[in-house]
């Protein structure tokens, strides 16, 4: 059966980045941790489906409080589908929406781009660089093999100081019946979604080492959770934009 074949290559692409990307996701946890330790925000950006990874990492229950969710509805698929890839692909943007957000020095962004090739998440790690953020990718390098839409000719992955691949195939989609033409069924969020709350796992542990208690959001649908998230919402609320 065909979701059958789905469960066990999606289960095959976990095993990889686990065997594979540990040691870079343990890298990416020590430098989010160092940063929360130092009252910074980790911040996180995706352009067409990759938003979802923001949001997912954003006022979430169980999720880091100190995250910074990098939203334009320009890249995000409500407004116009096509009109998000034209603007991923779009030079000349990624100023305009960092400076929305309060980037600084000495903290992370995240950025998400499977492809890694389109102007929009290479110029926002371009910019966050220039402020002196760290900078964490997750792309794949299946895409290595297509040339890059960037001015430069460089890819996302060329900006990162911290680099994790994703192992998604090209072109994302990773089932190919016979009975039907071309690839079917996407693989990048749930496994980005892996990387990026092993990433969140591995922050709460670097934390507690450090003699720092992590903070994470409760669910308000639990006795307490509002009032919890309320005081972190107050805390944080000049720091983080969308809260």
């Amino acid at each position: 059966m065909f979701l059958d074949d789905y469960y066990n290559r999606v289960r095959a692409l976990q095993e990889e980045v686990y065997a594979s990307e540990r040691d870079g996701i343990c890298k990416a946890a020590k430098a989010v941790a160092a940063t929360v330790a130092a009252d910074g925000i980790l911040h996180v950006f995706g352009c067409g489906h990759s938003h979802m990874l923001t949001e997912e990492a954003f006022y979430r229950a169980g999720g880091l409080v100190q995250v910074n969710a990098i939203l334009d509805s320009a890249v995000m698929l409500h407004e116009g589908a096509a009109k998000s890839s034209a603007v991923e692909r779009m030079s000349g943007y990624a100023c305009h929406i960092i400076d929305r957000f309060d980037v600084r020095e000495g903290d992370v962004m995240l950025i998400f781009s499977t492809s890694g090739i389109n102007s929009l998440p290479i110029e926002m790690a371009q910019a966050a660089k220039e402020k002196k953020t760290t900078v964490i990718v997750v792309s794949s390098t299946a895409y290595d093999s297509v040339p890059s839409r960037h001015s430069s000719g460089k890819r996302l992955h060329n900006w990162g100081d911290i680099v994790i691949n994703n192992h998604v195939p090209l072109g994302d989609a990773v089932l190919s019946p016979k009975e039907i033409h071309g690839s079917i069924v996407p693989s990048s969020t749930v496994i980005n979604a892996m990387i990026l709350n092993m990433i969140i796992a591995q922050t709460a542990e670097e934390l507690l080492k450090a003699g720092c208690e992590p903070k994470f959001f409760k669910s308000g649908n639990l006795p307490g959770g509002d009032e919890i998230n309320h005081r972190y919402i107050e805390q944080y609320r000049n720091r983080i934009k969308l809260l």
